[in-house]
């Protein structure tokens, strides 16, 4: 390769940008690689030189130096990186998806065997019900089978309390390998929303309203939970809007460390907006008797 014209190697002029160079050299490389030509011995002896050519004009010094000495710049002290190693921090296996072995590059490794390679990763995103997630179970995917595009059905299996966004990895159920392990199956796991719950941490939030009687008189009344149908909750006498009352244990399990959480009951006063004139006496009666609560609160001492 000593007296080869690199510039002719990559198809490009010497006044190229060093993206034209990198463009170029992508493109011859995943043409001739090896692994798309296995059984032509022409190919693998052009995607050396195509590796060789990069090595030295894809790096502005190693360039400057063949520009200046030709064929003898090795010798006026040029070359290419250290150990071989492909100039302007380029990865290779970003051509294929990964799973590219580098000794294909820098020769060390004979072209007629076949790389030990892991089979890549498969990335699938689902969503699951808010009862799921809470609850756990199993979701059926289809994946499908690398070059051969048959579809396989996987369950994959939800740990109950899973929150959106968190990722679930399948051990070896990617694709498979070139002499090594299969790779993995990465599933994003989106979760819907609830009509009536909401989830903060652990806790299962439901808002709860109430009428301004119930509240300043206290009440028992009946609430949904996600798996144990209703319950009855008391709300003491004096309960403002916003207040929290909890169900212990009644919350989402926590799925790194099994604990469970509780629900939350947040209670919402609801002022009727139309009143008859009976309830608006009623009303009336009040404010006359209630001390402002205001009273006092924006005085400057």
């Amino acid at each position: 390769m000593t007296n080869k014209n690199y510039y002719q190697v990559l198809g490009v002029s010497r006044d190229a940008s060093s993206d034209e160079i990198r463009q170029a050299y992508k493109r011859l490389a995943r043409e001739f690689h090896p692994d798309r030509n296995p059984d032509d011995s022409g190919a693998v002896e052009r995607f050396k030189e195509v590796q060789a050519a990069y090595q030295v004009l894809g790096d502005e010094e190693t360039r400057g130096q063949y520009d200046r000495f030709g064929s003898g710049f090795r010798q006026a002290g040029g070359g290419a990186g250290p150990g071989g190693q492909m100039p302007g921090g380029f990865d290779f296996s970003s051509l294929f998806g990964g799973g590219v072995d580098l000794g294909d590059l820098f020769g060390g490794r004979d072209p007629g065997r076949p790389a030990v390679r892991r089979g890549e990763d498969i990335k699938k995103t689902i969503q699951v019900s808010f009862q799921m997630a809470a609850t756990g179970g199993g979701y059926d995917l289809e994946i499908g089978s690398a070059g051969s595009g048959k579809k396989q059905r996987q369950t994959v299996p939800i740990p109950a309390g899973i929150r959106d966004g968190e990722v679930l990895r399948v051990k070896g159920q990617g694709a498979a390998g070139s002499g090594g392990p299969s790779g993995d199956l990465l599933v994003t796991v989106q979760v819907a929303t609830h009509p009536w719950f909401y989830r903060e941490g652990d806790d299962l939030v439901l808002d709860v309203p109430l009428t301004p009687a119930e509240c300043a008189l206290g009440a028992r009344i009946e609430v949904p939970t996600l798996v144990e149908g209703t319950l009855d909750v008391t709300v003491p006498a004096g309960t403002c809007s916003g207040a929290r009352l909890r169900l212990k244990g009644k919350g989402l399990k926590n799925d790194r460390t099994g604990q469970q959480g509780n629900q939350v009951v947040v209670v919402k006063i609801v002022v009727p907006r139309e009143v008859d004139e009976q309830q608006q006496e009623a009303y009336q009666r009040l404010a006359d008797r209630d001390a402002s609560p205001r009273k006092g609160m924006w005085q400057v001492p």
